[in-house]
Order: structure tokens, then sequence, then C-alpha cells
């Protein structure tokens, strides 16, 4: 096994980051339709491979469920449950060493990692999920902290356009799709949290009933004072897309019921 799995050394490419830096800022600060970046191959391959290696099935373990007219998806932000080296890697990306270098890339001072992984950590999606137009709540709940950045890092191989699970980032009315990114293996994203940063990936998945949508989630923060907006706390706020109907609060309850019936069959 190599040196990078043996903890010699940082399993963060330091040497890639900071060659990416020059060019990726500028694409950073002027991406549309907010800002944001996109990584493919951002760790080395033995390192990628080892984090879907340790990746948990949907029945390894007990995933949190979310299940309602906006979102049908898996996630889990308890360690215990995440694999040794993962959480390694999840350490790394909430170092001083990345926290500077995420600084760097997008202007941000003073960047604070969220060490309880609140509403990241191992997001799992099957055939069918989706999670709809959003923007993100905008403060830690322990903390008041203000929430700035997402990192999202992609675990699948092989994937493919007709599979969908695309994130998609809309302008700030909610009338167009401005970018659409394929969430293929050792790809990251990186993006500004705001009130008008909206994204999701809105189309149910079509791949094989064999197949998941696998990604790490990170988000980053910081103290308010230091900036001057001040916006009121809120959770996620979901949005319909044009010509989009919301779902009756009773289909929901009807279909949120046989799922959790079919999982308990199944399980």
């Amino acid at each position: 096994m190599s040196a990078i799995l043996n903890f010699e050394k940082s399993p963060l490419p330091l040497e890639r980051m900071q060659a990416l830096l020059p060019i990726a800022k500028k694409k950073y600060k002027e991406a549309s339709p907010f800002p944001h970046i996109v990584f493919d191959d951002f760790f080395d391959l033995e390192v990628a491979d080892k984090i879907l290696s340790e990746f948990p099935g949907r029945k390894d373990i007990d995933w949190i469920d979310y299940y309602d007219g906006n979102q049908i998806k898996l996630g889990n932000e308890n360690e215990d449950n995440i694999g040794f080296f993962t959480r390694y890697i999840l350490y790394s990306l909430n170092s001083a060493t990345f926290l500077k270098f995420l600084s760097e890339l997008t202007e941000i001072p003073n960047i604070i990692s969220d060490p309880f992984f609140r509403g990241g950590g191992l997001h799992n999606i099957g055939r069918g999920g989706k999670l709809g137009i959003h923007i993100d709540f905008n403060k830690h709940q322990n903390y008041n902290l203000d929430r700035k950045l997402n990192l999202l890092f992609y675990l699948n191989k092989n994937w493919i356009e007709e599979y969908g699970g695309h994130i998609e980032f809309w302008d700030d009315e909610i009338k167009r799709c401005i970018k659409k990114i394929l969430p293929v293996f050792n790809r990251m994203v990186i993006f500004s949290t705001t009130e008008k940063s909206y994204h999701g990936h809105p189309e149910p998945l079509i791949c094989p009933p064999e197949r998941c949508r696998k990604s790490l989630a990170l988000y980053y923060y910081t103290v308010p004072h230091f900036y001057q907006e001040a916006n009121q706390n809120h959770s996620t706020e979901f949005k319909n897309r044009p010509e989009e109907k919301k779902e009756p609060s009773n289909k929901i309850r009807i279909k949120r019921y046989f799922h959790r019936l079919a999982k308990k069959i199944n399980f």
C-alpha cells in the first residue's frame, strides 16, 4: 500500500492545489450564476478509490431518510458510520491547510469548518431520488455562524449523462438553469452559498436500480461580523421551477407511508 494510504503524508494533493490556484481564483470569481469551481480528478486515484471502497450501502448503516415532496435521499452525519480512511479525508478537508486554500480560492477570510458535518457527511441517492431546487440553511444551529461555502465530492464511476443526477445552478429568479454538472467520480464542486445561490438536482435519477449517486458533503462558515449583510436565520428553502407543480400534502403523506413500509419489508 502507498505512503498516502499509510498516512505518512497528507492525502490532500498539496502541490496540485497550489498549482490550480492562480487560474481557479479567477474562474471561481467570474462563474455564473454565482461563484463556483469544478475540479476534476482532484485526489490521487488511489485516494478516491479508497474512499469509494468504504462508502456504505443502503442497508449497511442507519441512514437519515429524507423523503418528502422536495427530496428523496439518504444522508449520514454520524462519524461512527463513516470508514476510518474517509474520516481522515473529511478531517483533512476541515483542516487549517485546506481552509487556507479555500480562503485563497474564494477570497473569503477566516473560514471555519464544521466538525459535526451538520447536513453533510455522506449523501446517497438511489434510482428515483432527487433534491429540489433550493437555497441552504444559512446559520450553524449550534454556533450561529454564517454559512458561506459548500463542497461536494462525487464518487460515481462510469456515471453517464443518461443517469441524470446533475447538480443544477439556477438564476436568482428560478426562471432558468444556468449550469449542469454531472456527478462523476473524483470530481469536486465548490460554490458560494448565499440568499440567491439556488441549486439542486430536481430530476429523479434514472440510473440502474443497483446504482446510487454517492458523494461527500462539507459546509464552511464565517463569524457574522466579517460581513455587513444581516440575514435572518432560515432553514433550507425550496422553490418550484417554472411549470413545476407542488404535490398536495396528503399525496406526499401517502407516498411517505408506503415508502417507509417498503423499507421495513425489504430491510
